[in-house]
Order: C-alpha cells, then structure tokens, then sequence
C-alpha cells in the first residue's frame, strides 16, 4: 500500500529501476530516453522511441539517480541532465492527470461539486472520489470513498482540479467507473510520488463548491 491509500499492483510489464534496483510495473516507473544531444529527455507517455531508462516515480529515487549519475552508467555514454529534472517530471505527470480528468468530464465519467459527489455517492455510482489537499479538512469528511483500493485521490489543489473542469477552484469531484478510471488512478499514482509540495489533506478555508 503507498500514499493515499493507493494499491501497488503486480500486473503487467515490469521495468528496473536504476536507482533502487527494483523491478515493478512499468506503469509505477517514469520512462526517459537519451535525445540526439545526449540529453536526457523524460517520456511520461511511455512513446519516443528509444532504448528506456526507468526510474521509480518517487521524488527520492529521481533524485539519487540525478545525484550519482546514473542515467550516464544506463545509457553507457555521457548525457546531459537537465536542471531541476524531478519538477520538470513532476509538471509533466501533472499535466497528464488534469488532461485525463478533463477528458472524462467530457465524456460524463467526472463530476465535480459537493452536492453532485454526494448523489453519486448516494446511488453507488463513485468509483473514485478526489478532493482536494487544500480543502477544509472539515469539509472533506463529509463525503467518504467507495470501499476498495485506489478509491481516494487528495493530492491535487483546488486550483488544479479547476483548471480540469473549466472552473477556479474545485474541492470536490468524483469518477464513475468507466475506460478513464484506470488512467487517472495510475498518473495520479505517479504523481503522489513525485510531489513534494502537497502534503496531504490540509485544514484550509471552509468553502463548497457547487
């Protein structure tokens, strides 16, 4: 079990982490290839083409290997690294989880307000809950998970989840069970890793939204 009660699954392909020198999921790791310059270039989607180097999405495992110079000893060559390489990953993951909970509010999978969390809820329609971190945390217990792993995600702000649905802030949202679920629970699960400026719920402004 990791950070928000996520659950690490055994399926699939399994890639090594360079730094750890542990095997997972390929899905639990973040993909970088080497560019034409010798740079090295994250792959978040898993799709340049490439020899991959794998790194666990864990802000402590990016930066040892940064630190001890392991994606060189990986790639068997000299790279360059860029400057402020975990938040520039870190950014991109991000991205990709609004962009997937944007694309299921288009498609009716993702609903956001409390009063609409709360029908969902009520009908044994929520497949994920999400709130977010700087939400009042009294707020917050007003609404409970689904039973299950991977049912919670409270590591976005408010702002974020805004920008995924169009508004300026959201405290609350949710996902009916569907072809987008997976995704965003996986990127969101990546993401956990990697942040350093979110920790976890926290007792904000006591603030809805519809």
């Amino acid at each position: 079990m990791a950070r928000g009660g996520r659950k690490v699954e055994r399926d699939g392909p399994e890639r090594r982490c360079i730094a750890t020198g542990q095997s997972q999921p390929a899905r639990g790791l973040i993909r970088f290839v080497v560019g034409p310059e010798g740079q090295i270039v994250p792959d978040v989607a898993g799709k340049l083409p490439g020899r991959g180097i794998w790194v666990s999405a864990d802000r402590a495992a990016l930066d040892l290997a940064v630190k001890k110079k392991l994606f060189a000893r990986a790639a068997r060559q000299p790279v360059t690294v860029p400057d402020g390489l975990a938040d520039l990953v870190t950014g991109q993951v991000l991205r990709r989880v609004l962009d997937l909970i944007s694309l299921a509010r288009k498609s009716g999978q993702a609903i956001a307000g409390y009063e609409k969390c709360r029908e969902l809820a009520m009908a044994e329609e929520m497949a994920v809950l999400i709130q977010a971190a700087d939400g009042s945390a009294r707020g917050k217990t007003k609404l409970r998970p689904p039973e299950g792993d991977a049912t919670y995600i409270d590591w976005l702000t408010a702002q974020e989840l805004g920008l995924a649905f169009g508004r300026e802030h959201v405290i609350h949202a949710a996902l009916r069970a569907g072809g987008l679920q997976r995704p965003v629970v996986e990127e969101a699960a990546r993401l956990a890793g990697l942040r350093t400026d979110i920790g976890g719920s926290a007792a904000g402004e006591d603030k809805t939204d519809a």
